[in-house]
Order: C-alpha cells, then sequence, then structure tokens
C-alpha cells in the first residue's frame, strides 16, 4: 500500500508541474462549447480585495469524451457530478442489482440480464471481472480549462475482513489542444468468508491532442488482479439453517464458516497500448464572427456572402469546432458607433469574419497491443473437488497461459455536414489482428515446453453514420473477414434514434439490431490445465441476430425497452465446467420497464425485467428482476446541501443460477447432482447521501435484512453475498 500512495504522489506532483502550463482563459456562458450543462458547484464566486479592485477567479468549465474501439469516434458525455445513489457505484452487483457474483468485492461477476453480457474482453478469464477491468472504449478523456482532480474512498467493515477501495483521476491541458491524466485504482477485499481475499490494482496513463486537422489519442492500462478461491461454503445449511449444524448454534460467524479450498489462488494480469490518430483534409472558409456567449453580429449582406452554419457542422469526432471546452478564437470588436454610421467600410466588414476549417476526408488509424496472463495455483486439493483428471501434478496445481495480440485498422472517411448535400458520413476500412497463445504442454512431465497458437484475421469494413441533427440518427456498421480464421465471419451492427416533440416534451425512440456469424474465442476452443483440458478444433460458428426497441418520455419518468435474439449453435460451459455448443437454435425474449414516480421531496423509481429462454437446461435465466429505490430527496442550507435518505431492494425469482469454477475461474451450469435454485430472496440496503457543492459523502447499511426470512442469501451456488454490512465512500472534484 506505501508503495502505491507513493507512485500516486509522485504521479500528482507532475501533474502539478503541467497544471502550470495552462492557459487563463476567459469564461463563457454555463454551457460549454459543445452544449454540456456545466456544474454551478464548479463555479467559484467573484473575489474583491480591500481595495475594491474586482478580481475573476477562473471558472473552471470541461467537457469529457470517450471512443470507439474500432474506428476512435468520439462521443462527447457529461462530467460525473452527480448526486443520486452515489451509494451504489462500488456495488458488485451493480446500480441496479443485475449481476451474480461470489460476494466479495471485487469477485467474477455474471449478469442476470442477458442482453446486458458483454462479449468483448480480451480473453474468457478478464470477463468476469467487469466491475474494475477498463476496456479502451470505456476510458474518460478530459479537455479543460483548469487541471480536474477526482478523489474517491470507499470502506466497508474493519481491518481483519473489511474492504476499501481508492480511485484517483487527474487530467490537465497543457495548452488548448494538448491534455494528459492518470488514473490510479486500487481494491482490497479481505473477504467475510474464509480464503476469499481479493486485491486488484490498475495504474492507466492517457493522453490527448485534438487539432484543427490532426488527433490523437492513447491509452496505456496495466492491471494487476489477485484473488483467494475458497470454492464456496463446506454446507449451505451454516446460513439457511445454522440450527441444524453441529453444536445446535442459531447462528455462526461468517468467519467461522468451512470452506472448500484452503491453499488455492488466481492471477490475471492484463495490459493494454490503446492509440487511435486521424488527418483530416477539407477547406477553409469565412463565417460570421461570434462573440463569446453571444450570438452572431448582424451584418449587411456581402456580394460573397458565406454559407449557413448547418452547412458546415460535422460529427462529434471530426466537427470544426475549437480544441477546448471554452470559447478560444481571436474575435475582432466592433466599435459602438458603428451602430448609426450609414454603411460599413471594408476594413469593419473583414472583422465582422473569421476563418473556420470545414473538415472533408479523414485517414484513420487505430492501433491495439495485449498482453494477457492468467495463472491458477492451488497447494492442497480435497479429493473430488476438482475433476479427476490430472494431466501433470496430483493433489496441486499450478496452471498458466499466456495471450498476446497487435491490431491495426486503417480507414478513410468521407464527412457529414461539409456541405448541405452530405447528409451522413461514409468510413470504409480494413483490420488486420495477430494472436498468440502459448498453452501448457500436458502431454508429458518431462516436456515442459509451451505449446504457442498463432492465428491472424482479416476484416474489412465499413460505416454510414449520421450524428448531427435534432430528429434522426443512424449508424450502421458491418465487416466481414478475409483469411485464416476470419474466413466466414462477419458483423453487422445498427442503431438508429428518432427524437419528436410530444405535447411539452420530447419523446426518444431508439432501435438497435445486430447479426452475426463469428466463431467462439479462443480459449472456448483450446486450454491445457492440471484439471481442465480440452481442444475443440471443430466447433462451428455462432450465428446470432438480435431486434431491440426503446421508447424514452423523460417528463414522464418512464423507459420501455424490449428485444429478442436468436442464437444457433450456443457456445457454453457445461455441468462439468468444459466449453460445449447446443446444435439447435435458442431464443431470449427480453422487456424491461423503467418508471419513476415524484411527489413532493418523496421519491420513488422502479425497475422491472421479464425475460424468457426457450432453452432453460443451457441458458437458465430468472424470469422477474426488481429493482426498488424509495427516497426524499431535498435541498437543504440555503440550497447548497442536497440530501438524499432511502432504502432499496432487489430481488429476482428462483432460478438454477450458473455455479462457478474456481480452476477456470468461469460461470457453468450447475452439476446435475448438486442443483440448488437461487433467488426468491430480497436484498434491503439502508442509505443516506449527501451532496455539498463539490464533495458527495454516502453512509449505507448493506444488506440490512440479513438473516430474516429465508436468508437464502445466495447469488451464486454455496457462495453466500456478505452479512449486515455498514459502508461509506466520499468523493471529491478538485479544479486548481
Amino acid at each position: 500500500m506505501r508503495r502505491i500512495v507513493l507512485t500516486y504522489i509522485f504521479l500528482s506532483v507532475i501533474g502539478i508541474w503541467g497544471a502550470m502550463a495552462q492557459n487563463t482563459l476567459n469564461p463563457m456562458n454555463n454551457r460549454d462549447r459543445f452544449g454540456n450543462q456545466i456544474d454551478p458547484n464548479t463555479q467559484p464566486d467573484n473575489l474583491e480585495d480591500s481595495t475594491n479592485t474586482e478580481i475573476q477567479s477562473l471558472p473552471p468549465k470541461l467537457y469529457m469524451w470517450k471512443l470507439s474501439e474500432t474506428l476512435g469516434n468520439r462521443t462527447i458525455i457529461p462530467a460525473d457530478t452527480a448526486s443520486l445513489n452515489f451509494q451504489s457505484t462500488n456495488l458488485v452487483e451493480g446500480m441496479f442489482g443485475h449481476y451474480n457474483y461470489l460476494g466479495n468485492l471485487g469477485s467474477p461477476r455474471l449478469s442476470r440480464l442477458f442482453f446486458e453480457r458483454e462479449e468483448s474482453e480480451p480473453t474468457i478469464f478478464m470477463a468476469p471481472f467487469s466491475s474494475f477491468f477498463t476496456r479502451p472504449d470505456q476510458v474518460l478523456f478530459t479537455n479543460s480549462n483548469v487541471p480536474y482532480t477526482n478523489l474517491t474512498y470507499y470502506k466497508a467493515g474493519n481491518k481483519v475482513n473489511g474492504e476499501e477501495r481508492f480511485k484517483s483521476y487527474f487530467s490537465v491541458n497543457v495548452n488548448k489542444q494538448l491534455a494528459f491524466g492518470f488514473n490510479i485504482d486500487y481494491l482490497y477485499g479481505r473477504g467475510y468468508y474464509q480464503n476469499q481475499s481479493t486485491s486488484h490494482f490498475n495504474a492507466g496513463l492517457f493522453g490527448s491532442y485534438i487539432g484543427e486537422k490532426y488527433q490523437v489519442q492513447a491509452v496505456y492500462n496495466n492491471f494487476f488482479l489477485k484473488m483467494n478461491e475458497n470454492g464456496g461454503i463446506a454446507d449451505d445449511q451454516y446460513i439457511t439453517r445454522p440450527e441444524n449444524m453441529s453444536g445446535g448454534k442459531k447462528e455462526y460467524e461468517s468467519t467461522t464458516i468451512p470452506v472448500k479450498l484452503e491453499q488455492s489462488s488466481n492471477r490475471n494480469k492484463d495490459f493494454y497500448i490503446y492509440l487511435t490518430q486521424r488527418y483530416r483534409l477539407g477547406f477553409t472558409r469565412r463565417i460570421r464572427s461570434t462573440q463569446e456567449g453571444k450570438p452572431a453580429v448582424s451584418v449587411p449582406k456581402a456580394s460573397s456572402s458565406p454559407s449557413s452554419e448547418s452547412e458546415i457542422s460535422a460529427s462529434n469526432n471530426d466537427i470544426a469546432l475549437p480544441n477546448d471546452s471554452i470559447a478560444s478564437k481571436s474575435v475582432s470588436t466592433l466599435a459602438a458607433a458603428n451602430d448609426s454610421l450609414p454603411s460599413v467600410s471594408t476594413a469593419d466588414n473583414d472583422s465582422l469574419f473569421e476563418e473556420e476549417f470545414v473538415p472533408v476526408t479523414s485517414f484513420i488509424h487505430t492501433l491495439k497491443v495485449e498482453r494477457s496472463r492468467h495463472q491458477f495455483r492451488s497447494g492442497s486439493e480435497p479429493e473430488g473437488f476438482f475433476p479427476e483428471d490430472y494431466k501433470l501434478y496430483k493433489n496441486y496445481s499450478n496452471d498458466s497461459t499466456t495471450a498476446f495480440s497487435v491490431k491495426n485498422v486503417f480507414g478513410i472517411a468521407l464527412l457529414e455536414g461539409f456541405n448541405k448535400y452530405a447528409k451522413a458520413g461514409l468510413t470504409a476500412y480494413i483490420s488486420h489482428k495477430f494472436s498468440r497463445y502459448d498453452l501448457m504442454n500436458t502431454d508429458t512431465l518431462t516436456d515442459m515446453r509451451r505449446i504457442r497458437y498463432t492465428e491472424q484475421e482479416i476484416f474489412l469494413g465499413g460505416e454510414l453514420a449520421k450524428r448531427e441533427g435534432k430528429l434522426l440518427h443512424y449508424n450502421v456498421n458491418g465487416e466481414v473477414g478475409l483469411v485464416d480464421k476470419a474466413i466466414g465471419q462477419f458483423r453487422v451492427n445498427a442503431n438508429l434514434d428518432l427524437n419528436f416533440r410530444l405535447w411539452k416534451d420530447t419523446v426518444n425512440f431508439y432501435a438497435r439490431g445486430y447479426v452475426s456469424n463469428t466463431l467462439p474465442s479462443f480459449y472456448m476452443r483450446h486450454y491445457h490445465s492440471n484439471h481442465y483440458n480440452w481442444d475443440n478444433d471443430n466447433m462451428d460458428k455462432e450465428f446470432r441476430t438480435r431486434v431491440e426497441g426503446e421508447l424514452n418520455i423523460s417528463h414522464w419518468g418512464t423507459n420501455l425497452r424490449a428485444g429478442v435474439e436468436n442464437i444457433k449453435n450456443y457456445t457454453y460451459f457445461n455441468q462439468s465446467a468444459l466449453p460445449e455448443q447446443n446444435g439447435g437454435n435458442i431464443q431470449v425474449l427480453s422487456a424491461t420497464l423503467k418508471q419513476d414516480f415524484r411527489l413532493g421531496v418523496f421519491h420513488l423509481d422502479n425497475e422491472v425485467t421479464w425475460q424468457k429462454t426457450s432453452n432453460e437446461t443451457v441458458l437458465p435465466l430468472p424470469q422477474l428482476s426488481l429493482y426498488h429505490n424509495f427516497y426524499i430527496l431535498a435541498k437543504l442550507a440555503k440550497k447548497v446541501l442536497t440530501v438524499q435518505l432511502g432504502a432499496d431492494v432487489r430481488y429476482f425469482t428462483k432460478y438454477n443460477a450458473p455455479a462457478y469454477a474456481p480452476g477456470v475461474q468461469q460461470f457453468h451450469l450447475q452439476p446435475t447432482d448438486d442443483l440448488v435454485e437461487i433467488g426468491g430472496y430480497p436484498i434491503v440496503n439502508v442509505y443516506a447521501n449527501l451532496h455539498l457543492k463539490r464533495t458527495r459523502i454516502f453512509a449505507m447499511m448493506y444488506h440490512v435484512n440479513a438473516g430474516m426470512g429465508s436468508a437464502n442469501s445466495f447469488l451464486v451456488p454455496h457462495y453466500p453475498i456478505n452479512p449486515r454490512l455498514f459502508k461509506i465512500g466520499v468523493s471529491w472534484n478538485f479544479y486548481d
């Protein structure tokens, strides 16, 4: 921990030095250049000295964005200043309780909602750690006129069995175009059950240069995840019926309940370097000058009048805007006497216009280099827990595998909005990915050389997108494989949103769909270890189709989403935790209704999800998942302090939830001789949130109903969640 703190201090000092290069910029209105609402709490008051000279401090203004991984397209997002439901931001089960997990902070998880399951992680071993692992398309980039820092700390329990997490994020601009920063994330869950501790660490660097013609954004992230494995508790009755266990106790301390494994652990290391860059070609045109925060100046028409602004708008990624979050162009000031002059001189007329670059074409390059290593160790293995198929050693294991990949994408784009006829943007690209996998040689104990697999994939793709305007936006992206393992594979994704007025409110309609025919991931086809060994060279491609629609009415607090997916050759882990394919078709229907109610200071937020699978044996899902949150929301102390007091509940119906296999760190179908139902048990939390200017604080009693009712407090078979637990958290934003 000391080393981590010293590293953070060192990086902070570097950030402060970089902050000295930050330019003094002029304030503008309460929205940034991209139209994002600026948090009023970040606006400092004006200061006055004893000489009555007004000194105005620098109002912090910033915007953030994320990238699409393939082409590096930017999506502007608001800064995280939300005060509601801060208490749920560190829950492994997610904000709305959608995930099953092993109970401890940082442990593997799997969403119960099928449409939320991600398949884009680098390996199957990193996929269960979505609560901690950050993909390139989840990294936040920041551009600001002042240094921006966020520090967040979570704590629960004590030093014996409690959990802690510390997160920091720092970003600073060197100038209007160049910005860089770093993030640190450290998590330590000691565990309320034996041999359950987790210790995860992530350190990352990011930078961006958003110039008029050239843009580049880069990320380096390094993850180290350590997790002890206990195999679950020895008997569920220690939780459900403690009076039936030895000693006749009515209740057991969680740390005294026996578990199945004592000297087993998993380690995952992953690092990646991601870079996306583009060079834009276009032309320069004269547009009417605007004063910061004021509408365009009205001038008499000239013989060479410029085109309207609607003809030169572009997508978020290639928009011809200033390169920082504040107005930065130098604009000539009109003389006040001009209004009374009968005509405008040529010199004055020229001062009413400024040059603007209009991008037409972009040349795109994206690079991703990634290395991921997985290791499982077990010093003592009880008889019968693992499959009795010892490939290397008996009674202990030391398994490992390494994956390395390099992916390049080259593209050319014709941009949307460079003239009035360019109603959509068109992009063509080609990608190449080289992958190398090192597996253990399980044929003999004497030959310990690794078995190496290499794969080459080349895809040809294209994108048609309309991101401008208010009424209609759409995006269609598709790619088809050309070489080696990519032959016969294809993916097509489509998204559409329609925004129209209904009385005094805006209604949003979204439509999504995709069709894909892809080969199961490498580790579903090949893996060698002491207990688990497979080489599935004859696996068929998975064919998936999905259609989904969503209706959102903000004024009513209503959101309705429904969809259907068909899967042929569904690949899964069977009852023995081995990959298997279902040769038929499986259909999944899903519908989710979110409805929020408000009466004065009283609020009730609700979410109900219904799912139906055509094959519950191969793909088990709960039919109903519920989330309800009742709270009081009020502003106190002259409306400076926001207070949220409430309680929430998470519930889902009983089903045969996937079990967990420590030897491969995957969720799989339950064995037929050990089949148990999970669900039918509410998890209730009581909490208080405070938001004072730039500081957010929460206190929460987690699982307040522990031991009540059926006491079936399991989200994964034989892995109970934590008992009643007091949690606190605090988050600070700094703009200096």
